[in-house]
Parts: C-alpha cells; structure tokens; sequence
C-alpha cells in the first residue's frame, strides 16, 4: 500500500481505493445520507444545487462530487445541474457539456493528425537517395 495525503484534511494514510483518509470518507457518508434522504421527500426532488447546500448543510462541491460520481442520479432530478469543468454551462451528467466534449475530440484529430504530417514530413526530408545507375565511360 501506498502512503499519501488527505486531499481533504492533509492528513497522511494508506491508499486503497479512495484518495481521501478514512475519517473523512466517513464524513463524506454521513453528508451523502444527509442529501440522499433529503431528496427522497417528493417535494425536494425539484431543488437547485444551492437550495440543497443550504438546506441539508452540506457543501455544494460535495453534491456535485456526489453527483460526478453517480451516486445521485440526476435524471430523478430534473432541476438538479451542475457547472461543466470546461465553460461552466449548466450540465446534468459527466464532467463536461456535449459542446466542449466535442470542441476536445476536434481539437485531438486535428493534433493527432498535423503530428502524423508532421512525422510523414521529417521521415520524408531525412531520406536521401542514390543514383544507382552509375555513368560508365
């Protein structure tokens, strides 16, 4: 095992499977009951981000970690968005808008392929030839 930092409190323990340490994970769980019985309540089920931070307490970064990870299905909750790590457009799922995921996708075959002209044009401009045919006189 591997030892590292809390990326929460700093605190040094051995990695497994999370990269937070066991007190905090613990912490993390209580918060997600927290917001999982929250939103159980039909009437809750049409909350915003912020009014589900400031009613249940916790920290509207947890939620969408929460959410990021699938343990809240946004598709129950339609009102439930959150920012894309790209340009901050309201999103309900994954980590980035269908726009900048496909601005990214673009932007990698255009990369990827001046890198493949790039390569195809230093193999062709290292490569001499020879005349094999020699004049004889």
């Amino acid at each position: 095992m591997e030892l590292t930092n809390c990326a929460n409190c700093g605190a040094v323990f051995a990695k497994n499977v999370v990269d937070i340490c066991p007190k905090c994970y613990r912490e993390e769980e209580k918060a997600f009951e927290i917001v999982y019985k929250y939103l159980r309540q039909q009437k809750n089920r049409s909350a915003v981000l912020h009014e589900i931070a400031e009613d249940t307490g916790v920290e509207e970064d947890l939620i969408i970690k929460f959410l990021k990870q699938n343990r809240l299905r946004s598709a129950n909750l339609p009102q439930l968005h959150y920012p894309c790590e790209s340009c901050g457009k309201p999103i309900t799922e994954k980590t980035l808008c269908s726009s900048c995921s496909s601005r990214i996708v673009s932007d990698w075959s255009t990369a990827k392929q001046e890198v493949e002209e790039t390569k195809s044009e230093s193999e062709l401009g290292s490569s001499y030839y020879i005349d094999v045919k020699k004049n004889k006189n």
